[in-house]
């Protein structure tokens, strides 16, 4: 008889779904995969999910609480939590933090501590949400901690946290449903917003952290140098901030085959965000074989040879770089060493890894 494993949805429902989002699904895929010992139930507040659950290999305990009070309470209460549950994973900082049979697992997964590195692009709100759970986290001797950013460990470590609580995992980068659209229809698509030939890509939330503003501004330089990086195009959902978008085109939030063949068919990828905890896009980039720019800030590609990285601070710099990717080889042989720098970088490894954190 299969263990019941618990795990937090909740971030499925979310305005922005965001990366932590691609996390849980991710999960819950490898699992799956890795034929793990478990059976899977996923805690999920009221309202519409950004994705079709259906397609995932799990049982969904539903809440008569919308996200936000779901969120508030499970500090508290350990809503949803099946009481024979032997393992209980919050894949946030929301939680549940609670519940299950007596001795059950209790896990949490931090991805960042973003809300520190880059206080000025944080809601006063969200600030003492983080620092509020992070104190929880801190004083729950038996909450294993899962992290996702390879700097982390250290850090936690350094608020007193003992480091045999702390259990670094992989993220992935493949997923066996997702299946690229192809050449025909993403030209078909870019051409419906007016963009035809080369395009510079961008993934991921609107937001100030994300440091569009000073990009947009090096893409314009460096394409007074260089025609063939094309088009400046932003994917994904606004966040909060208003940044100013000028003469990039902005596509919005797209469906996940539309994005993967966007990623493959990109000239160059561009990602200088300010902070990240992890950055799963210039990842995704590399795994399409696509050139990609990133931001020294960006833990994921920190070791990559196959990226090049700036200053995000810095415009010049970054339109240095975005030059710099148009003399790199762009065959195939190139785009399957960039490819094969992830290669370890699966959902399935990163299953086993909680696995292991979970023993």
């Amino acid at each position: 008889m299969k263990r019941i494993l618990a795990l937090s949805i909740d971030q499925l429902y979310r305005r922005q779904p965001g990366g932590i989002a691609t996390y849980v699904r991710g999960l819950i895929q490898g699992l799956a995969e890795l034929g793990s010992p478990y059976e899977l139930v996923g805690l999920s507040p009221r309202g519409e999910a950004s994705m079709d659950l259906n397609s995932l290999p799990l049982r969904v305990n539903s809440l008569p609480l919308p996200v936000n009070l779901v969120t508030r309470l499970w500090p508290i209460i350990p809503l949803g939590v099946p009481r024979d549950a032997a393992i209980v994973h919050a894949t946030s900082m929301a939680g549940p933090f609670a519940g299950g049979v007596e001795g059950a697992v209790h896990s949490v997964a931090m991805h960042d501590l973003l809300w520190r590195d880059e206080p000025i692009v944080a809601t006063r709100r969200g600030i003492s949400f983080h620092e509020k759970r992070l104190a929880l986290i801190r004083r729950r001797d038996d909450l294993r901690i899962f992290t996702t950013s390879p700097n982390l460990t250290e850090r936690l470590s350094g608020f007193g946290i003992d480091q045999e609580r702390i259990h670094f995992v992989r993220l992935g980068v493949d997923a066996r449903d997702d299946h690229p659209f192809d050449d025909a229809l993403v030209r078909d698509f870019l051409a419906s917003h007016g963009v035809s030939g080369p395009f510079t890509l961008y993934a991921g939330t609107r937001e100030p952290r994300k440091n569009l503003t000073r990009l947009i501004e090096a893409h314009d330089r460096a394409r007074q140098r260089h025609r063939g990086l094309g088009s400046l195009v932003l994917v994904g959902p606004e966040g909060w901030g208003g940044v100013p978008t000028r003469d990039a085109v902005v596509l919005g939030a797209v469906e996940r085959s539309m994005l993967l063949g966007l990623y493959r068919e990109a000239t160059v990828f561009a990602y200088v965000a300010l902070a990240e905890g992890w950055g799963l896009p210039p990842v995704e980039a590399l795994h399409a074989g696509t050139r990609v720019v990133v931001s020294r800030t960006t833990p994921s590609v920190t070791s990559n040879d196959e990226v090049i990285r700036v200053d995000p601070l810095d415009v010049d710099a970054i339109a240095t770089g975005l030059l710099q990717a148009m003399d790199q080889d762009d065959g195939a042989s190139a785009r399957q060493t960039r490819q094969m720098s992830v290669a370890n970088l699966t959902w399935r490894n990163a299953a086993l890894d909680h696995v292991e954190g979970w023993k």
